[in-house]
């Protein structure tokens, strides 16, 4: 890596280190002052997202605040290479699943994963598991051995390796979900008391939930036990409702909804958002559903026609600031709907029809400013 990359990767890493728990007030000008000393970085060296910057007359020298530095429409991932430093030599390739058009994934490139690692790891522990230091992982999808360019997997090997037990186990092979171990592995936790996190994307579930139905199966797993589900349902044959997804948790795995967190992750972000379920459950006895970020992540959300901010309780396509996603752009605007809270931010869903007109013009600029 140039020599500019490795002082912005350890500024970043020094950053997460020194925010493990969030971003107090007092420390707001540290963010900004570290996003508007990436975004000069983004916009030297990675081209594609300079033009973007320009056709909006947004440079560093008059972008001055971090919500000023325009967000790069999520489908400038599939159009273009998005990258600031070469991507012949790059540590890894993390590409979208193409469940909307297979054949146009979204490739976001790491030089390095030092970042990527170092974003995960702490926001995983405070979230996941911020009232024990380990747990037994039963995983339900593929890990990095068997899918090295799905930055879930990587996710997923990361979370067995920084905080799984020894009894922790991969139950998805090259031949698909192993439903029959899975079975023999949660009554044997049943039957010790050990406590168990069930994590995987959000559909292995319905095919587990559909096994669990047919053979009449039920658990009771041991206190402190947890589910993990991230991804929705998007692209798949067949949709539950989430709500009705967390109480068959409760009725096949007795597991109750405030031990229950959906991970809200892209190919696009280095970084995880989560909901406060478990954490506000251990902070305070009450359950917050709203979903946060760690401390080098911020959200907005702006409205869908003219993508300038709204206020809380108001509709609108997300925005993501995320410092640890370096050698792409840090500011990406999604497809999703949404609104803020004074706790977070809630999840609505896809954005669609007349809601994604803001989103189709900044496409149309992103592309027109690149000669597509």
């Amino acid at each position: 890596m140039r020599v500019e990359s490795q002082q912005i990767t350890s500024e970043i890493i020094d950053f997460i280190h020194q925010f493990p728990e969030g971003l107090p007030p007092d420390a707001e000008t540290d963010f900004n002052k570290l996003a508007l000393k990436l975004f000069n970085f983004q916009f030297k060296f990675n081209q594609p997202y300079k033009k973007f910057c320009q056709s909006k007359r947004k440079t560093p020298l008059t972008v001055k605040d971090w919500k000023d530095i325009p967000a790069i429409p999520i489908q400038g991932f599939k159009e273009m290479v998005l990258s600031s430093e070469p991507v012949e030599d790059v540590e890894a390739v993390f590409m979208t699943s193409g469940t909307t058009n297979p054949n146009a994934k979204g490739k976001n490139y790491h030089p390095t994963l030092a970042v990527w690692d170092a974003s995960m790891k702490g926001p995983f522990k405070q979230f996941v598991l911020p009232d024990v230091e380990k747990i037994t992982m039963f995983v339900l999808s593929p890990g990095a051995d068997l899918n090295q360019n799905s930055s879930l997997s990587r996710y997923l090997t990361n979370a067995v390796t920084f905080l799984g037990t020894e009894n922790s186990r991969f139950f998805f092979d090259e031949n698909g979900l192993d439903m029959e171990g899975l079975a023999v592995a949660l009554k044997e936790s049943e039957e010790r008391g050990e406590p168990v996190l069930l994590i995987g994307a959000t559909f292995a579930y319905v095919h587990v939930l559909d096994d669990l139905k047919e053979k009449n199966t039920r658990f009771k797993l041991a206190k402190g036990s947890r589910i993990f589900d991230t991804g929705g349902f998007k692209g798949q044959s067949r949709e539950v409702e989430m709500d009705r997804l967390y109480s068959m948790f409760k009725e096949y795995f007795h597991v109750d909804r405030t031990m229950c967190i959906n991970m809200y992750g892209m190919t696009e972000l280095s970084s995880q958002i989560y909901d406060q379920t478990i954490l506000s459950n251990h902070l305070t006895g009450t359950t917050v559903f709203e979903k946060a970020g760690p401390a080098w992540v911020k959200t907005i959300v702006l409205d869908p026609n003219t993508l300038e901010p709204v206020g809380n309780g108001e509709t609108g396509v997300i925005a993501h600031y995320d410092l640890a996603n370096w050698n792409s752009c840090q500011a990406i605007l999604t497809e999703d709907l949404g609104y803020k809270t004074e706790e977070g931010f809630v999840l609505l869903g896809r954005v669609k029809g007349s809601e994604a007109r803001g989103c189709s013009i900044a496409i149309d600029q992103l592309l027109q400013a690149n000669g597509k």
